[in-house]
């Protein structure tokens, strides 16, 4: 069914497809009243916030750099806490995340981590049935319902004790372009906190925990504030207490990392904590500082937690936290299982041992993990360095953390390998996330959106900063990227064979093709691909 031939229902939102069976029961008359009731309240502010950033990122291309708030001077100084936490987010030593799928639900909230954080953002691809289905599949687990079966018959349902639930809506510059508000696409962040809240907030404080979320991509403190007016609004329509919503921000801009104290004030009588969203965060490093020569990173391999720049944001990010008395989470383990492989699977694992060892060290009071074989590993660490439920107590007042700190470009090669896994990386996963995949194994890494956006902007960094030469000598130049590109399809041309026509490789390269050459860095990767995923 097209756009013209819908109309308008009676809350004033307009779906486009058609809800369909599958979906009537999210996509109510009551839900769609709520979605309409945030839409009128908050679009215009989002769209204003956004046009905040274009702003912002002007003035660091013209070379004034990200710093601390002078403006916001007192609330860093002063003395103040967040909410006290709740009993059941206590101890969140080891989360697992991934999408939205219904085996993955089910399995995630029966692993041994203690927090599920289910994924509409960066591991999920927006087409609508992988949207709507998620809203399903999440009610359903809510209600205690939910099961599945395999081709082979096997049923998975959910065990009695289940990890707690957390949703990750996505980013506030994100529209869905199937619900219509005032005829243009609802912020994609109001459709997926606005629909999982309105079916399940009672049913979870019924059960004695609450609609708990994470917050990705935010830039300022009045983004932050923004989404605390959200849950404010949502708490008074739907007759909840004030306060029962939680939520951890992801600090996976260069903004947000200045900003961590006034984030944390904003939504203080809703605050989880904070994550270290490193991924993102050196994404947003290259983009923030795309005009500037003198910030090129080297091979993405290269950019591990010890650089300084990351260091210091993970330090700050603790300190911060357990100031206010509230969590400081830890960032991703993206490796996965490496099977018929005895050596690689343990220096995998070693990888993510020292990792987590890190994060424990630092003062983190739990992590990430993209695969439930490692949240042994993980466990492990946390409970022999954390024997308490977290470890806020640390204080850490002895660190004094700068804006060189946070700025400061790691020394590394850049190398013709480096340039063919980035655009390798940002090859496959694009093809996956147009396909209808957004969380990808790759090189026996469980990648999202992050990966192809950190690659896909280093090499437009190298590309474009005509200094840049690899060790021999040789120039990142147009035709060297062009060829590197073209091998690559050839590549994957040559091992499908036949299939290659089933699948969108074409597409993809010429995406990754037209960001990269272009004169002007895309903001997101996910931006220019939406229009080219499945529905």
């Amino acid at each position: 069914m097209t756009l013209n031939e819908r109309p308008e229902n009676n809350s004033g939102i307009q779906i486009c497809p058609s809800t369909g069976d599958d979906f009537s029961t999210v996509l109510n008359e009551g839900a769609l009243g709520f979605l309409h009731a945030l839409c009128t309240e908050f679009s215009a502010s989002v769209d204003e916030l956004l046009m905040r950033r274009i702003a912002r990122q002007a003035q660091y291309d013209e070379g004034s750099f990200p710093n601390f708030l002078t403006e916001t001077e007192h609330v860093r100084n002063s003395d103040w806490t967040v909410a006290p936490i709740p009993s059941d987010l206590l101890d969140r030593r080891v989360e697992i995340t991934g999408p939205v799928d219904r085996k993955m639900v089910i399995n995630a909230l029966n692993s041994d981590a203690n927090v599920y954080m289910a994924d509409f953002e960066d591991s999920s691809s927006p087409t609508w049935s992988v949207m709507m289905n998620g809203q399903v599949n999440l009610r359903d687990a809510v209600a205690g319902t939910i099961e599945f079966t395999n081709k082979n018959g096997k049923i998975y349902s959910l065990n009695n004790q289940t990890a707690t639930l957390f949703v990750r809506p996505r980013g506030w510059h994100l529209k869905e372009r199937h619900i219509l508000f005032q005829g243009l696409p609802a912020p994609a962040g109001l459709v997926d906190f606005g629909l999982f809240f309105y079916h399940n907030a009672l049913k979870l404080i019924e059960k004695g925990q609450g609609p708990y979320f994470y917050l990705p991509k935010m830039e300022s403190h009045l983004e932050a504030r923004l989404w605390n007016n959200v849950f404010k609004f949502s708490q008074s329509f739907m007759n909840i207490d004030q306060g029962s919503i939680r939520a951890t921000v992801l600090i996976e801009t260069i903004p947000a990392a200045f900003e961590m104290d006034e984030i944390l004030w904003e939504l203080r009588e809703h605050s989880a904590g904070l994550n270290c969203g490193r991924w993102d965060y050196i994404f947003s490093f290259i983009k923030c500082f795309r005009n500037h020569p003198e910030f090129i990173l080297p091979d993405r391999a290269e950019v591990g937690m010890s650089a300084h720049f990351l260091n210091a944001y993970s330090q700050l990010l603790v300190q911060t936290c357990h100031r206010r008395g509230v969590h400081a989470m830890g960032g991703m383990a993206a490796q996965i299982p490496i099977k018929n492989d005895e050596v690689a699977n343990q220096a995998a694992f070693d990888k993510v041992h020292a990792d987590k060892e890190r994060e424990a060290r630092n003062g983190h009071d739990g992590t990430w993990v993209a695969h439930p074989g490692l949240i042994p590993v993980a466990k492990d660490i946390f409970d022999e360095l954390m024997p308490a439920d977290n470890q806020i107590f640390r204080g850490q007042e002895d660190i004094a953390i700068t804006q060189g700190d946070l700025l400061k470009v790691p020394d590394g090669k850049i190398t013709v390998q480096g340039l063919i896994a980035n655009v390798s990386a940002a090859l496959h996963y694009t093809e996956q996330w147009i396909s209808g995949l957004g969380c990808v194994p790759l090189n026996n890494l469980m990648e999202d959106a992050a990966t192809a956006e950190i690659s896909r902007t280093q090499v437009w960094q190298w590309l474009h900063h005509e200094a840049v030469e690899f060790e021999d000598g040789t120039a990142v130049t147009e035709e060297l990227f062009l060829s590197v590109l073209d091998n690559e399809l050839a590549s994957v041309k040559e091992s499908l064979g036949s299939n290659f026509k089933t699948r969108r490789f074409a597409e993809a390269a010429g995406l990754i093709k037209g960001i990269i050459v272009s004169d002007n860095l895309a903001d997101f990767l996910t931006l220019e691909a939406y229009n080219l995923i499945a529905n």
